[in-house]
């Protein structure tokens, strides 16, 4: 059957809904899209971002942590810390004289008693341009000031004190930092001939790290051969001594030590040494067997005695001195006072070879660089 002029008309219901299927599915998708945009993408991002911003601020926070700050400035900000000092009067206004030399300290204790001696020895230290601190174990201050260069050197006060309870006291080694050298002297000591620059001079081609100058043998009191002066060269290391010291031997009384009356310490020896002295010790009898520890390297090459630079020990008394009137040593009633401060001295030094021997089998992370042989037994002879 044809059907002429007919028209096919599509059914216009059926179309709305297909049109409205697609809508409905386009909606559904751009709504799926936009979800995952709002919730998942910017999650991949946070995902992305927060592990570089979380690693950028542990490293900043493990910087911090691993800054060594000195105790008690942590509330500070670094830039403003001064860690160290100096004994170096300033003015108070304008600027101070620029100085053209290093920077190098002489420490003495001192009594009046020695005052010529003293007198030469801060002139000629002043004169090569040494700071120069007194430490006035009598209590005597004003007497000084009849010196031309009084008021040129610091002057510390405490009645019978050693120079080793100054020394722990006023020297701490963020005090002295400026100083390439610590000259830590007694007060009985010629120095005519004894020249400070050339020492410092010497002791650094040298590259000793402690030294002292050499003990004229003909007019000084001396307690170990090594300090007495030799004539082959500028410096000895060791002295040669039948049945007990020849070039096997790598300690004292042998090699590697020096006595205390006239020590010089670089910087950084300072500040091991400083770290040994006992706070209670003031004798720091021992203390000259222990230097080695400090010597920076091997004791045997970076300690010595400068013979070409020496001075005249005189083996003065002073602490425990009677003051004032005569003592009557006769009495027994009397203390005397010089065997007492070597009683003392001595009771120290076993105070301080147990504090050692502890530390030595406490500490389980320290290695000795010089062990001593079982057979062997310290050396004390003072």
């Amino acid at each position: 059957m044809v059907l002429k002029n007919t028209v096919l008309v599509p059914d216009v219901k059926s179309r709305r809904s297909c049109m409205w299927s697609v809508f409905k599915g386009a909606a559904v998708l751009i709504l799926v899209y936009l979800i995952t945009s709002v919730f998942f993408v910017p999650g991949y991002r946070q995902i992305l971002k927060v592990p570089i911003t979380e690693t950028m601020n542990l490293l900043v926070v493990n910087r911090c942590q691993n800054q060594c700050r000195p105790r008690g400035t942590e509330s500070l900000p670094e830039g403003i810390v001064a860690k160290h000092s100096s004994l170096e009067m300033r003015p108070l206004w304008g600027l101070p004289k620029k100085r053209e030399s290093p920077l190098n300290l002489l420490a003495i204790a001192v009594g009046i008693k020695q005052k010529q001696l003293v007198d030469k020895m801060v002139f000629k230290f002043l004169s090569s341009g040494f700071t120069v601190m007194l430490f006035h174990y009598d209590g005597v201050v004003d007497e000084w000031k009849s010196f031309g260069w009084n008021d040129q050197v610091i002057h510390v006060s405490a009645i019978n004190q050693t120079k080793w309870w100054f020394a722990k006291r006023f020297l701490h080694p963020d005090v002295v930092a400026a100083y390439d050298y610590v000259f830590l002297w007694d007060e009985d000591l010629g120095v005519e001939n004894f020249h400070p620059a050339r020492y410092i001079s010497i002791v650094k081609e040298e590259g000793l790290e402690i030294s002292q100058p050499a003990l004229d043998g003909n007019k000084s009191e001396v307690h170990h051969q090594i300090t007495s002066r030799g004539r082959r060269g500028d410096v000895h290391r060791r002295i040669y001594k039948n049945g007990e010291c020849d070039d096997d031997s790598m300690g004292p009384p042998c090699t590697g030590w020096i006595e205390v009356m006239a020590p010089v310490f670089t910087r950084a020896a300072w500040r091991c040494v400083w770290y040994m002295i006992q706070n209670d010790c003031i004798h720091a009898w021992g203390l000259d067997m222990q230097l080695g520890y400090c010597a920076q390297g091997d004791r045997t090459e970076t300690i010595g005695v400068v013979d070409a630079e020496y001075v005249v020990h005189h083996g003065l008394p002073t602490l425990g001195e009677p003051s004032g009137k005569k003592a009557h040593l006769h009495d027994p009633n009397v203390l005397d006072k010089r065997i007492e401060v070597r009683r003392q001295s001595y009771n120290e030094y076993k105070v301080f070879r147990r504090r050692w021997d502890k530390a030595a089998k406490m500490d389980e992370c320290w290695n000795d660089p010089y062990p001593m042989p079982l057979n062997s037994k310290p050396m004390l002879q003072y």
